[in-house]
């Protein structure tokens, strides 16, 4: 747009490396824009200027109405007539150049009569009721959205609320980032008379928010031409060390890539597929980062081979005999066509070994499948209106829906959130860097999209806004989890929600959470509590211990409250526990030795029991299947012969795992307490990854009601496992 229109100087040259049907002279937009201040052009023909996006246009679709085009193209050129751009060209041969852009990648009719009147609301006496009434909402509406704010309402919040209001745009139409990803693409094209201070902080923007955005609508081709523009501004040494390393490749004799093309060629010809092989050369931030990742380049390292092919059985046609023939990395192959990419791309990856030992990458895919690859969704055409019978057809199944990427509902659901311009600008950035997509299921067969790295935390606010605050848990593949698991593409995950509507979440929880959305509604619900979930609610126990129990629990849990705020207990402590007297006794077979029950397996009736001599005449009694029973014997000693006595009654300590969440503590207490036991002894450990562990010593009056005891603490919410102590500093 205005502000950003400068010179068609630019950094450096920038190889183009996308495949085109036929070559394409030059178009010279200077010598049009000047032609089209000549005067207006005759309503019978399409004036020469846009001659050229007609032409593009039409080899994409054949029978367009080209009316609205030259419509368009009529009240653009004489509304920013007189206008300039900063290098002294006619203004009009930016959206010109826009259109041609989009042209070529693909895009309908309706997009390219947007492009050409894309800055004349923000630039121009034309208004968005003009727009409409001339062209239809759909091209209105399109022109809105790319249209910026105003510094003067905004200040320096309009280039972020600008961004916020394009990105809503784009929830409802897609096509609107299209137009703004190609505008950006010919501003910084012609980025060279701005001022190096500028120059960056325009690359700093387009590298932050465009290209990830172009990457996720799987716009390739203008992905990559945007890369090199911003990795020539911002590391001007680097991309001219980089441009040395492919000119002194292309002026080598020897060429590996043209080598094995051949022979994939031959090899293709003879197995009767019809296929077309090309050599498809890395573009200069891709050489970059493989000769960061390799160190010395070698002549494969400069580029892939491309294998297009008319149906998708022929894509895997292609890997077996390439496979078959020759020497196949198996390492570097993925199948993009059978889990097609979040952003559309569909490809099979494979690589073969050169006789000289280097490594040539191949791509293989259907002609559908690398004009989606290299155009995204501007292929797609207008993904709003219904496929036609031949477009179904052409198809075959490949047609993704894009109009609501599941990555694009995230960023509009947090958006809403972002409380200022500073945190909705951040946040995007954030967002965006994460540059991967996985996909969870849940246990109804529904799906989740979330960035790669994403954990139970952002699952929960994924599927339940903010409700998830009442999130206690989670089970991964059937199993149970703590919040803070890192899911992998294709787990399934079912989240565990507690009852109370009270429930917190936790300030342990940021430190999990990697959406915006999760942390912007874990930090909004901190703000709004403070003093609340700091380790005192979901993700603790603390809070369990005040008033606001239920005054029947708290007289039924008093005993374990007492000990709640205390700090895990010691191997003394245990110690001193498990040896009290206990009703339950065990009958020793050696007269006039002393009994104690040993504090690592707390053995009641009817456990099968062993015992060993200690010093001082004691007898210490073990489960046998106690591991502490197999030390003794391998220290060489005796056992003694141990069975309990005619009581019931006995003394045992249990470990409660559970998921942190308010009123825990009370539940648990009062669960203990309806099945007859007393508590003598309790402990609460601080959570850790949302997990607390509970430590209750308890008497039962009939050992017998001891599985069903565990069983009871089983039931209780978020408890996820009950088992007799095992501890491993029991004294000997």
């Amino acid at each position: 747009m205005s502000a950003e229109a400068t010179n068609p100087a630019s950094p450096g040259p920038v190889i183009n490396t996308v495949p085109r049907r036929k070559a394409r002279p030059r178009i010279d937009l200077r010598r049009l824009g000047r032609a089209a201040l000549l005067g207006p052009t005759a309503r019978d023909r399409l004036p020469d200027a846009i001659g050229h996006v007609a032409e593009a246009h039409r080899a994409h679709y054949p029978d367009a109405d080209l009316e609205p085009l030259r419509h368009a193209w009529v009240l653009a050129e004489s509304s920013h007539r007189g206008q300039m751009r900063k290098s002294g060209e006619p203004y009009i041969t930016h959206p010109l150049a826009v259109t041609l852009i989009l042209a070529e990648l693909g895009a309908e009719t309706t997009t390219l009569t947007a492009s050409l009147l894309h800055d004349t609301v923000e630039d121009t006496e034309v208004t968005l009721d003009q727009v409409g009434k001339e062209f239809g909402a759909e091209v209105r509406y399109l022109v809105d959205g790319v249209t910026k704010l105003e510094k003067v309402d905004y200040g320096a919040a309009a280039e972020p609320e600008t961004f916020r209001k394009m990105l809503v745009a784009t929830g409802s139409d897609v096509r609107v980032m299209s137009i703004k990803l190609a505008d950006r693409l010919h501003n910084m094209r012609t980025l060279g008379v701005m001022r190096p201070e500028k120059q960056a902080r325009i690359a700093k923007v387009t590298r932050d928010v465009l290209i990830p955005l172009a990457e996720r609508l799987g716009v390739q081709a203008l992905k990559t031409e945007l890369e090199d523009l911003v990795f020539a501004i911002l590391h001007p040494e680097e991309y001219d060390h980089t441009r040395e390393l492919i000119v002194d490749n292309a002026s080598r004799t020897d060429d590996p890539l043209a080598e094995i093309t051949d022979e994939v060629r031959t090899v293709l010809r003879d197995a009767g597929i019809q296929a077309e092989v090309l050599i498809r050369p890395r573009h200069f931030v891709s050489v970059h980062r493989v000769a960061r990742k390799r160190g010395r380049l070698r002549g494969a390292d400069f580029g892939r081979l491309l294998v297009l092919v008319n149906e998708d059985a022929d894509c895997y046609g292609v890997l077996g005999e390439l496979h078959t023939c020759l020497k196949p990395v198996v390492s570097e192959f993925k199948d993009f066509i059978a889990v097609p990419k979040f952003n559309l791309y569909q490809s099979l990856h494979t690589a073969v070994a050169h006789t000289d030992g280097q490594v040539v990458e191949v791509l293989i895919r259907t002609h559908q499948m690398h004009k989606v690859a290299e155009a995204g969704v501007i292929a797609l055409g207008n993904p709003y209106a219904p496929p036609s019978e031949e477009q179904q057809a052409a198809n075959d199944g490949e047609r993704a829906d894009p109009t609501r990427p599941g990555w694009l509902s995230r960023l509009l659901d947090w958006q809403e959130g972002a409380p200022d311009p500073d945190t909705f600008w951040s946040t995007l950035r954030e967002d965006l860097a994460q540059d991967r997509e996985i996909t969870v299921f849940r246990p109804d067969g529904g799906t989740l999209g979330l960035p790669d790295g994403a954990t139970c935390v952002d699952a929960a606010y994924a599927q339940y806004g903010e409700d998830a605050h009442a999130c206690i848990g989670a089970r991964v593949n059937g199993r149970l989890a703590t919040l803070s698991t890192v899911l992998k593409d294709g787990d399934t995950v079912q989240l565990l929600m507690g009852q109370d509507p009270a429930s917190e979440p936790s300030r342990e929880w940021l430190e999990h959470a990697h959406t915006p959305a999760a942390r912007i509604a874990i930090q909004r619900w901190i703000a709004a509590h403070p003093g609340s979930a700091d380790g005192e609610g979901a993700g603790g126990e603390s809070a369990e211990a005040d008033s606001t129990a239920k005054p029947d629990r708290t007289a039924k849990s008093d005993k374990g409250e007492q000990s709640l705020r205390s700090a895990p207990p010691t191997s003394e402590d245990t110690l001193d526990r498990s040896t009290a007297p206990s009703p339950a006794t065990p009958v020793v077979d050696q007269p006039g030795a002393t009994v104690r029950l040993a504090g690592c397996c707390t053995p009641v009736p009817p456990d099968e029991v062993t015992g060993f001599s200690v010093r001082g005449g004691v007898v210490t009694v073990h489960r046998v299947e106690c591991s502490a029973v197999a030390h003794m014997k391998g220290v060489g000693r005796a056992e003694v012969g141990v069975r309990w006595g005619d009581t019931t009654e006995c003394r045992v300590t249990l470990v409660a795992e559970s998921f942190g969440r308010p009123h825990l503590l009370a539940d648990l207490t009062e669960a203990i307490a309806l099945e007859g036991a007393e508590i003598v002894s309790a402990t609460v450990e601080p959570p850790t990854q949302q997990r607390v562990r509970h430590t209750y010593t308890l008497q039962l009056p009939d050992a017998a009601h001891l599985l069903t005891l565990m069983r009871a603490m089983r039931n209780v919410p978020g408890v996820y496992d009950v088992s007799r102590a095992q501890h491993h500093t029991a004294a000997f």
